[in-house]
């Protein structure tokens, strides 16, 4: 809001630089009433600041870039019963919970989201410009589920997933790889998705009949859950970083936890 023109960032960018949300998130935040520049409530888009002069604070806290170049990345092998949130205010156990103090400080964000009685790979980063391609349509990566249902499922059932569905509210999903891992009642199967419908696979089970008892996701484009037990987290490796990034039209400098 002061500075020249050339110093000047979008608002939600800078709270994205400091891994606090996405830009998209970080909309949510401005338009709430939660974000005050120089100690003014700020509610409309598009406000500018230059982050050398302006105090940007955050339901009262000041909210600054991290001090090290680069982001944190991390994959989380997320339990059922945890919230994919930062904090809920009926003090549930939430993904941060997780992570370790030093961690935790750092304020990584979840990389898109898995349901509450849902469990498997998340991503957590700082990097506000991967959040948001990870979770655009345009650059959606193939995650992989594997889903424990109670019925056999059916070659009819595989096929209209594999074909393309309808789901009941109306929405028209893409064809999603559907095969069998374990067969009989309590039916194990393999599901690659490349949209982020909302709860896809249980609703798309539930138009098919299908009783979904446990649903994990193992892997999310280069990214594999493999070795990582429940609750546990794990640093990016280095060549992941540039998979991941390259998988997403990006580049740069990546710091690994420490």
């Amino acid at each position: 809001m002061s500075g020249s023109d050339n110093n000047l960032i979008r608002l939600n960018k800078f709270l994205a630089q400091c891994g606090l949300a996405s830009r998209r998130a970080a909309d949510r935040l401005i338009s709430s009433g939660a974000v005050a520049v120089n100690g003014r409530q700020v509610t409309g888009m598009g406000v500018k600041i230059d982050p050398a002069v302006d105090r940007v604070e955050v339901n009262g806290s000041r909210v600054e870039p991290p001090r090290e170049a680069g982001g944190l990345y991390l994959i989380l092998n997320k339990p059922v019963r945890v919230l994919t949130t930062a904090k809920d205010p009926r003090g549930r156990d939430t993904v941060m919970d997780l992570l370790p103090p030093e961690i935790r400080r750092r304020r990584p964000f979840p990389a898109g989201r898995l349901d509450y009685f849902s469990s498997g790979l998340l991503l957590m980063t700082t990097d506000g410009e991967l959040c948001r391609r990870m979770t655009h349509p345009k650059w959606h990566l193939p995650k992989v589920y594997r889903v424990l249902v109670r019925e056999q499922a059916t070659e009819g059932q595989l096929k209209a997933m594999r074909s393309g569905m309808t789901l009941a509210e109306g929405e028209v999903l893409a064809p999603v790889r559907a095969r069998v891992l374990k067969p009989g009642p309590g039916c194990v199967l393999e599901l690659t998705l490349i949209q982020g419908v909302n709860r896809q696979i249980r609703r798309m089970c539930r138009d098919l009949g299908l009783t979904v008892l446990g649903l994990e996701r193992v892997s999310i484009g280069p990214l594999s859950l493999a070795g990582l037990s429940a609750g546990k987290w794990r640093g990016l490796t280095d060549r992941e970083v540039r998979d991941l990034k390259t998988a997403l039209g990006l580049q740069g400098p990546l710091v690994r936890p420490g």
